[in-house]
């Protein structure tokens, strides 16, 4: 079964943790320094925040994935769906090891396809983000998970 996941970059990890502990009713699963997640089954989704990025706000969005079945299904769709996609098979990030692939909407928002396969003791070493700026032009390889997201102009509209 798949599992939402969201990535948020945030400033203050401590009040961040302490915000969406409240919010979830639960305290994380994995909590470091640097990151904290909250695997949900209500809603199911994976919830991530870090400071790792340069601009807080939304990084990415992904599907987590239970088998290579299901990532196969899943990044098949990605691919499908006419934009160009990254393939990543031994990456390394948020403290854990997986297989993934990455797009771009036509907005720019990254998304990603994994199936984690281990745990890591670092937050991240991947040498292969450099090639995500080929998804968005909002990309950034500074990043160990995923293109970071340039803010939008604020329009007087919703």
């Amino acid at each position: 079964m798949k599992r939402l996941h969201v990535h948020v970059a945030v400033e203050d990890m401590t009040k961040s943790v302490s915000f969406y502990s409240t919010l979830f009713g639960a305290e994380p699963t994995v909590l470091k320094d640097d990151y904290a997640k909250w695997m949900l089954d209500d809603p199911r989704v994976n919830f991530a925040i870090s400071n790792h990025m340069a601009v807080p706000g939304l990084d990415h969005l992904g599907i987590q994935t239970e088998s290579g079945e299901e990532l196969a299904e899943v990044a098949g769709r990605l691919k499908a769906a006419g934009e160009t996609t990254r393939d990543q098979e031994s990456a390394t990030c948020c403290y854990a090891k997986s297989t993934k692939a990455w797009i771009a909407d036509p907005q720019g928002v990254a998304w990603e396809a994994f199936l984690t396969t281990g745990d890591a003791t670092v937050y991240g070493d991947d040498t292969t983000v450099a090639a995500l700026s080929a998804l968005s032009a909002n990309a950034a390889p500074t990043n160990c998970c995923a293109p970071a997201l340039a803010p939008k102009a604020k329009s007087s509209c919703c």
